[in-house]
């Protein structure tokens, strides 16, 4: 019954934006009732933050498997920001959120914004793991710095993107290369 609702959840807020999604239609479309829905998540905000944790779990597999893929810590990190550009641009979900956070209007903007959980926290906690084995060499300090840069920089570009978005993924990689190379180092590979 929780992943009915939660893909409907998905189809409804992808084509409509999360301000026209309503339980009723939930309910209707996940043929469970009302009061099932209101058990397991509570709310409807219950249901928004389901949704974006699941939706994150999905987002940052994706991204970790692109990681993995290289061997080069600058190509790994170009190519993980460069996955979740283009994943956050071609998501229904991810573009219905964000569009309508642009004109104001979407309650879950918040959940990639302001609120830690579970969006940030997860992508920072990922990119720290990742960088604890990929850039060993460089200080505790540093990698979490770099952790921090990358998500911040990235959820940037996918709120704001930019003129020039096609550069963003190595303008990225190469800030986070700069701060965990040591200064009397060539840099971490």
């Amino acid at each position: 019954m929780r992943a009915r609702v939660l893909e409907e959840a998905w189809q409804l807020a992808s084509r409509a934006g999360w301000d026209r999604v309503r339980v009723a239609d939930l309910a209707l479309r996940a043929e469970v009732s009302r009061p099932s829905i209101y058990a397991e998540f509570g709310d409807r905000a219950g249901i928004g933050r389901a949704l974006v944790h699941r939706e994150t779990e999905r987002f940052l597999l994706g991204v970790a498997k692109v990681l993995e893929e290289h061997d080069d810590l600058a190509a790994a990190l170009e190519a993980g920001v460069a996955h979740a550009l283009a994943e956050a641009a071609d998501s229904p979900f991810i573009r219905a959120v964000v569009t309508a956070a642009r004109g104001g209007t979407d309650a879950l903007l918040p959940f990639l914004t302001s609120r830690p959980e579970p969006v940030f926290s997860q992508a920072w906690d990922m990119m720290a793991a990742w960088l604890g084995v990929k850039a060993a060499r460089a200080s505790e300090a540093r990698r979490l710095e770099a952790a921090d840069l990358v998500v911040r920089l990235t959820l940037s570009h996918m709120l704001l993107p930019s003129p020039g978005l096609e550069a963003a993924p190595e303008r990225v990689a190469r800030a986070a290369c700069a701060v965990l190379a040591d200064p009397g180092e060539a840099g971490p590979r």
